[in-house]
C-alpha cells in the first residue's frame, strides 16, 4: 500500500521520519462519531488490522442509501447480515433478499469459536450469538415464506413492460392497455385479466373503444399476448393476484422493540432475474408512494437491501432509469434507506450511483481486459486516499472491504480499508423445519397465505360475451320465427326478454360501450398511479 502524502498525516518526526501510523490515526479519526452509530469492524493499514480503530456508519445516515459491491464469496452477504443485525438492535426494520437462501440464518443464534472467534478478536468485537426476529416470505407462495402478490394494476404498466422486456412502443401500447382499464373500472388482478382486455380490444367489438385515445395494433398485440403467455409459463401467474400484499408489513417491530427482518425468500425463483429484481423495485415503488414525507430522522424508518441490482437495471429503458433515480433520490425524506447490492460500482448507472453516500466495496478481480477496466473505473469513483487502492481492491481478503461512508455532518468520510466484524447471527441457512415453523406461526400467514380469485375483468368480459352470444343466439331465432309467421306458419310463443345479466350492466351493450353511463361514477374512475406506473393505495 502506498503512504503517499496525505493532509491528515501529522509532520515528521524530530529524527526526519514520517510516522507510519499518522494516516491510520487520521482515518480513524474520520470516524469517530458522537451518535448512535453501526460498527462495521477495524481499519487495515499497511497490512496491519488495528482492533483499537473502529470503522463506523451513523444511523442517521443510513437514510443516504449505499452501495454494497464486490466479487462472488468476497463476503457481501455476510456484511448485510452484520449491517442487518446492528439495525434490527437500534429498532429500524430490514428488508433482504435471499437469492441464495443461505440469510434465513439471521433468525438464530451464530455458532461460536472456530473462525468466528478469531475474527472477533482481531477486530476488537464483543461478540455473542444473537439471531433477530424475523418474518420470511416468498414470491406468490413459490418456496417457503408468506406469500407476496401484487395485483397486475398495482404492478402498473412501466414495470410489466421490464419483465416482459417491451420496447418503447410496446410499453407504450401497454400503458394504453392499462388506461383504458383504469377508466372503465376493469380491474387488472391476475394475468388472465390483462390478456382478456388485450384481445378485446382487437375485436372487432373492441376496436372502436380506442379510437379516441390511440390505436392498439394486432401486431404489437400479439407480441404483448405472446410475452404474457411465456411469462405465465415460467410460473409468474403464482405472483399476481389477491390477497395483495401491504408492504406497511416491512415497517413493523418486534414486541421487545427490535427492527423486525424482513426476508425475502428467493432460491426457487433464482432461474428469473428479471421476474424478482422487478418486483423488489415494485415493493420499492409500493413503499415510496404510500409512506409520508418525514424528512431527516436520528434513525430509518426501514433499510431496503437491493440485492443483484446489476439485473434491474441491464436493458432498462430511459423512463425506467429515471424512475429509478427520481425514487431513489426522494424515498431518502420519507425514512427509507436503499443499499444496492452487486459486483462492481459500474453496474450502477452513474445518476442512481451519485445518491448513493455509504460505500463497502469488497475485493476485486483484475483477470481479463475488461476487469482492469472496471477496477481503474470503480478505484475512481472513490476520494482521494492515501492508500494505493488498485492494489487494495485486489489484495482484499473474505470479510474485508473498502469504506467510505457519510459522516453525521453529511461531509464523505475517508477512505478506509476495514476488516468487518463477524455477524452475531447464524451465517448459513436456517434448518427447513424451523423455516416451515417460523413461517406458518407468523400471524401474517392466514392472511395471505390462501389465493383469492374474485370477479375482475376476465370474469366480466366472458360473461359479457357468453350473454352477447346468447342475444345474438335469441335475435336469430326471433328473426327466424317472423319468417315463419309471415308464411302463415305457426310459432311458439317467446318467452320474455331476459333481464340485463350484472355483467353487462357493468360491461354494457356492445361489450364495453355503454360502461361509462352506467357504472361511471363507481368504477369508472382513472386510478391515479405513481413513478412506475403503479397504483396507488391507501393505507
Amino acid at each position: 500500500m502506498s503512504q503517499s502524502t496525505d493532509p491528515r498525516e501529522p509532520a515528521a518526526a524530530a529524527g526526519g521520519e514520517t510516522d507510519p501510523a499518522g494516516p491510520a490515526v487520521g482515518i480513524a479519526a474520520g470516524y469517530a462519531f458522537t451518535g448512535p452509530a453501526l460498527d462495521l469492524g477495524a481499519l487495515l493499514w499497511d497490512g496491519v488490522c488495528l482492533p483499537d480503530r473502529q470503522i463506523r456508519v451513523p444511523l442517521s445516515m443510513l437514510n443516504r442509501h449505499g452501495l454494497v459491491a464486490g466479487a462472488t464469496g468476497t463476503g457481501k452477504t455476510k456484511t448485510l447480515q452484520l449491517i442487518a443485525e446492528q439495525l434490527c438492535a437500534n429498532g429500524v426494520p430490514v428488508f433482504l433478499a435471499d437469492i441464495k437462501g443461505d440469510v434465513s440464518g439471521i433468525s438464530a443464534p451464530g455458532a461460536p469459536g472456530g473462525r468466528t472467534a478469531q475474527r472477533a478478536a482481531e477486530v476488537g468485537q464483543q461478540w455473542e450469538a444473537a439471531g433477530c426476529p424475523a418474518e420470511f416470505y416468498a414470491l406468490g407462495g413459490i418456496g417457503p415464506g408468506i406469500p407476496v402478490r401484487a395485483s397486475v394494476t398495482a404492478f402498473g404498466p412501466v414495470l410489466l413492460s421490464k419483465v416482459l422486456q417491451l420496447n418503447q412502443t410496446q410499453e407504450q401500447s401497454l400503458g394504453l392497455i392499462f388506461h383504458y382499464a383504469d377508466s372503465k373500472g376493469l380491474e387488472l388482478i391476475d394475468l388472465k385479466d390483462l390478456r382478456a382486455v388485450v384481445a378485446f380490444l382487437v375485436s372487432d367489438q373492441g376496436k372502436p373503444e380506442l379510437k379516441t385515445i390511440g390505436g392498439l395494433s394486432t401486431a404489437t398485440a400479439g407480441v404483448i399476448l405472446r410475452a404474457l403467455t411465456a411469462f405465465e409459463q415460467q410460473g409468474a401467474s403464482e405472483f399476481f393476484g389477491e390477497p395483495e400484499f401491504d408492504t406497511s408489513e416491512f415497517l413493523r417491530t418486534a414486541t421487545d422493540g427490535r427492527g423486525l427482518v424482513s426476508v425475502l425468500e428467493l432460491p426457487a425463483v433464482q432461474d428469473k432475474p428479471q421476474l424478482f429484481s422487478t418486483f423488489l423495485m415494485w415493493l420499492l415503488a409500493d413503499l415510496y408512494a404510500g409512506l409520508p414525507e418525514v424528512g431527516d430522522l436520528d434513525r430509518p424508518k426501514l433499510v431496503f437491501f437491493f440485492d443483484e441490482a446489476h439485473l434491474l437495471f441491464s436493458g432498462a429503458s430511459k423512463a425506467f432509469l429515471e424512475s429509478i433515480t427520481q425514487t431513489v433520490r426522494l424515498i431518502r425524506s420519507k425514512g427509507v434507506g436503499v443499499f444496492f447490492v452487486t459486483q462492481t460500482p459500474k453496474d450502477v448507472p452513474a445518476d442512481v450511483l451519485a445518491q448513493l453516500g455509504n460505500r463497502v466495496q469488497h475485493a476485486l478481480r483484475a483477470f481479463t481486459p475488461d476487469d482492469a477496466k472496471a477496477l481503474k473505473a470503480t478505484v475512481r469513483t472513490f476520494p482521494h486516499s492515501p492508500y494505493d487502492l488498485e492494489e487494495l481492491l485486489t489484495g482484499l481478503g473474505t470479510g474485508e472491504a473498502v469504506v467510505t461512508v457519510l459522516s453525521e455532518n453529511g461531509a464523505p468520510t475517508p477512505v478506509a480499508a476495514t476488516r468487518l466484524r463477524a455477524p452475531q447471527s447464524l451465517m448459513g441457512p436456517l434448518d427447513a423445519a424451523a423455516l416451515d415453523a417460523a413461517v406458518k406461526g407468523s400471524p401474517l400467514y392466514p392472511r395471505y397465505a390462501e389465493p383469492v380469485d374474485r370477479e375482475s375483468a376476465y370474469e366480466k368480459i366472458t360473461a359479457e360475451q357468453a350473454a352477447a352470444e346468447a342475444e345474438a343466439e335469441a335475435a336469430a331465432a326471433a328473426a327466424e320465427a317472423g319468417k315463419r309467421a309471415k308464411a302463415g306458419q305457426p310459432t311458439a310463443r317467446s318467452a320474455p326478454k331476459p333481464e340485463p345479466s350484472l355483467a353487462q350492466q357493468v360491461v354494457g351493450s356492445g361489450l364495453f360501450r355503454s360502461l361509462a353511463r352506467s357504472v361511471g361514477t363507481q368504477l369508472g374512475r382513472e386510478i391515479s398511479r405513481s413513478l412506475f406506473g403503479t397504483a396507488r393505495r391507501r393505507r
